[in-house]
């Protein structure tokens, strides 16, 4: 296999020292690199990569917001890179297949490389579905929420708010994990913390700051991330 690898990391000395050691493996076909979280979300999505090296902290936006913004995109396998420990759990929920604690020394790194060929020679895309229901965990009762009746999502860090009409349902899920189940043809990425669903937004509304809020047709207003911006304007104005 001629593996695609992108080495993500603000330090350019780091960077050149993970794909030096890339382009020692016979299996190693591309290595593209990329200096920034913006930067590497634009080649993954050009260059659909196999493998990402991805470093955790950068300016603007990190490796978290990195696959936040990718949403379902995500490429087959991810390492994460970084010189803080304290980061390990959150990466591995976030999908992470590794997670290499600067600096490391060759045999680690070939460790790391040998788990993500495995992964990746075995992979197999997910095609399952968009969920139709929620289940939400209620004293005495577990109730289900059609998701076509859900206006928007709201992170509150392991749970989610699900907004629906008048009423709010707390459940145990992370935002991530949401968006990969509801699918991207109805809910879309409005702010790192906030999905909503497309057919209940009735318009996008410049403030005095620059910036836009999205209005929603019960009224309720949601801020929209400039990030976000450009996506969430394609999808209400398809060509």
């Amino acid at each position: 296999m001629a593996l695609r690898v992108l080495v993500v990391d603000d330090e350019p000395l780091a960077r050149r020292n993970v794909a030096v050691l890339l382009q020692g493996d016979p299996d190693v076909g591309s290595v593209e690199e990329c200096g920034s979280g913006v930067a590497a979300i634009d080649a993954m999505r050009r260059a659909m990569p196999d493998l990402v090296f991805l470093d955790v902290q950068m300016p603007e936006v990190d490796g978290f917001d990195v696959l936040e913004l990718l949403g379902a995109e995500l490429p087959k396998s991810i390492v994460f890179v970084t010189a803080h420990d304290e980061y390990a759990l959150r990466a591995f929920e976030a999908g992470a297949l590794d997670y290499l604690l600067k600096p490391f020394d060759d045999a680690r790194f070939a460790r790391a490389l040998a788990r993500a060929k495995d992964k990746i020679a075995h992979y197999a895309a997910p095609e399952r579905p968009a969920a139709r229901r929620l289940a939400v965990k209620t004293p005495g009762q577990l109730l289900f929420v059609d998701v076509a009746d859900v206006d928007w999502i709201e992170s509150a860090s392991y749970y989610a708010c699900l907004h629906v009409g008048k009423a709010t349902h707390v459940i145990r899920r992370t935002l991530a994990e949401l968006e990969q189940d509801l699918g991207e043809r109805t809910f879309i990425r409005i702010h790192r913390s906030i999905i909503v669903n497309l057919d209940r937004i009735r318009a996008l509304e410049l403030q005095s700051t620059g910036d836009y809020e999205v209005v929603l047709k019960s009224g309720e207003r949601l801020r929209l991330s400039r990030r976000f911006r450009k996506r969430l304007q394609e999808r209400m104005n398809p060509p």
